[in-house]
């Protein structure tokens, strides 16, 4: 795993700066806040980058938050940040809820292109909401 995170590290200091860059980086910390969480590192140049969290209590399912940064438009990169949509709550409806939307299913979205810092904040909210979730081994329901 460290060499994933290694491969993270580089991958960021190379990405010229920009607001999903900036947004990235409090996501990443709001996941790595989250007590004995997996970190995963999948790189998909020209497609993906993905920073997955998982979480040792939470065997159901191989990981509980998808942090994407989009990469059809390297000079572009957005962020979409996904989450089991029984596992996060979102209070002000500002995630697209969508079918099948993570590894098959249904999924609560957030996409992140700017960085309005209340958005980001809630997102990074609902990390750490999910986090939790995961430690407990339960759902929202």
């Amino acid at each position: 795993m460290d060499g994933m995170i290694e491969e993270l590290d580089i991958f960021f200091e190379k990405w010229a700066s920009c607001d999903a860059k900036k947004a990235f980086h409090i996501f990443r910390k709001a996941l790595e806040s989250v007590d004995k969480v997996i970190l995963d590192f999948k790189a998909r140049p020209g497609v993906t980058y993905s920073l997955r969290g998982a979480h040792p209590h939470h065997q159901e399912r191989e990981l509980f938050v998808l942090i994407d940064i989009i990469d059809d438009d390297p000079t572009q990169r957005w962020l979409s940040v996904c989450f089991y949509n029984n596992m996060v709550s979102d209070p002000q409806n500002l995630g697209d809820w969508i079918p099948q939307g993570i590894l098959g299913e249904d999924a609560r979205c957030f996409d992140v292109d700017e960085l309005d810092e209340n958005f980001v904040t809630y997102v990074a909210q609902r990390i750490q909401e999910a986090g939790r979730i995961a430690a407990l081994n339960t759902t929202i329901t």
